[in-house]
C-alpha cells in the first residue's frame, strides 16, 4: 500500500513554495546589498563573501556526512547563513576569520540543535557574536569608502556619537548610498530596501517584526540618545548600524521566530528595546545582533502566551 503520509515538525503550514525556492530567493533579496559592498569598498569584498560561503558550506557537508544525515547544502540555507555572515563583517577582515566564523555559524548555530527548523538562535548572527568575542579588533576595524579614500576618521558613526564626537558624521544621502564605514551589507540602505521589498511582494516576510523592531529603536534613540545636532534625532539612529539589514533580514528568520501576528510584534518590540540598551549603556555602539539573539531565546516562551483561542468545544464547567 502506498504511504501518502508526511511527518514534519510545525509549524504545519501548506504552500506552493518549498523550502529551496524560499531560500533561494531570499538570497536573490540580498544580492543587491552586496553589490553595494563590493562597489564601496572594493573587489577584495567578493573574497570575504566567498570565504564566508565556502565555510557555511564545507561545514554543512562535512557535519551531514558524520552525522549520516541526508546531504542539504543545495536548499540555500547554509548559503544564507554565510552570506549573511559576510554582510555583518568588515571589509578589511582576513578571509579566515569570514570562513572561521562561518563554520562555526553552522556547526554550533545550527547542527549542535539538529539542522534546519531545530535551531533556536539565528545561525549567521551565532557567527558573528562568536567572532566579536573571539576576534575584536578585527570585528570594529572600519575602512574607507571609494569616496572618501583619504577619510580622517574610519570610525563607525555609532562609535564616534558613542564617544561624544559629532564631527566627520555622514549625511542622510551617505547613509543610503552607503558612503559611510560599516559591514559590508548593512551600509547601503537603499539597496537592503529593495531586498526587502522584493520578500514583502514574494510574501516571504510581514510587516510585524521589521517595522515594530525599528519604529521601537527609533522612537526610543529620537527620546534618549543623541548629542549636539543630533539630540532628538531618531531616524540617524535607524539608518546607523545594521538595524535595517537586522530588521528585515535576521529578526524575521522563519524558524526562531515567534508563528503568530502578535507574537511577532512582541518579538520586534523586544528587539528594539534591547538595541536601545546595548547602544545607550552597553560597551559596544551597536546591539542588533545581541538583541536579536536575546529575543530568539524568547521565542518560545512568546508561542506560549500569544497563540490563538481555540474555537469548537465546550468549556469544561468547575465544579463547585
Amino acid at each position: 500500500m502506498d504511504n501518502s503520509l508526511t511527518i514534519t515538525i510545525s509549524p504545519h503550514i501548506r504552500d506552493k513554495d518549498n523550502l529551496r525556492l524560499i531560500m533561494w530567493q531570499v538570497v536573490l533579496a540580498l544580492i543587491p546589498a552586496g553589490i553595494a559592498g563590493i562597489y564601496i569598498f572594493g573587489i577584495r569584498v567578493i573574497l570575504v563573501i566567498l570565504s564566508a560561503v565556502f565555510g557555511a558550506l564545507l561545514a554543512e557537508l562535512a557535519g551531514e556526512f558524520l552525522l549520516k544525515r541526508s546531504i542539504t547544502i543545495l536548499d540555500g540555507s547554509a548559503f544564507i547563513t554565510g552570506l549573511l555572515l559576510a554582510y555583518n563583517l568588515p571589509p578589511g577582515v582576513p578571509l579566515w576569520l569570514a570562513f572561521v566564523g562561518s563554520f562555526f555559524a553552522i556547526a554550533i548555530g545550527k547542527l549542535a540543535f539538529g539542522g534546519i527548523g531545530y535551531n533556536i538562535f539565528n545561525p549567521a548572527l551565532v557567527g558573528r557574536v562568536f567572532l566579536m568575542a573571539s576576534w575584536p579588533t578585527y570585528m570594529t576595524t572600519w575602512q574607507a569608502t571609494r569616496w572618501q579614500p583619504d577619510a580622517t576618521t574610519t570610525a563607525s558613526p555609532l562609535g564616534l556619537l558613542k564617544h561624544g564626537t559629532t564631527a566627520h558624521l555622514p549625511s542622510y544621502w551617505d547613509l543610503f548610498i552607503g558612503n559611510r564605514p560599516g559591514c559590508i551589507g548593512e551600509v547601503c540602505i537603499i539597496t537592503l530596501l529593495i531586498g526587502a521589498a522584493f520578500l514583502f511582494f514574494k510574501g516571504y516576510i510581514s510587516w510585524h517584526t521589521p517595522l515594530s523592531f525599528i519604529i521601537t529603536t527609533g522612537v526610543l534613540s529620537w527620546m534618549f540618545l543623541g548629542k549636539g545636532l543630533f539630540k532628538g534625532d531618531g531616524l540617524f539612529y535607524v539608518l546607523n548600524g545594521g538595524l535595517v539589514l537586522g530588521a528585515f533580514f535576521m529578526a524575521t528568520d522563519m524558524v526562531t521566530t515567534p508563528l503568530t501576528k502578535k507574537g511577532l510584534l512582541v518579538f520586534g518590540i523586544g528587539c528594539g528595546l534591547l538595541t536601545f540598551a546595548i547602544r545607550k549603556w552597553g560597551g559596544y555602539p551597536e546591539g542588533v545582533s545581541y538583541s536579536i539573539l536575546i529575543m530568539n531565546s524568547a521565542t518560545p516562551i512568546i508561542d506560549r502566551f500569544t497563540k490563538p483561542k481555540k474555537f469548537g468545544f465546550v468549556k469544561p464547567i468547575k465544579k463547585k
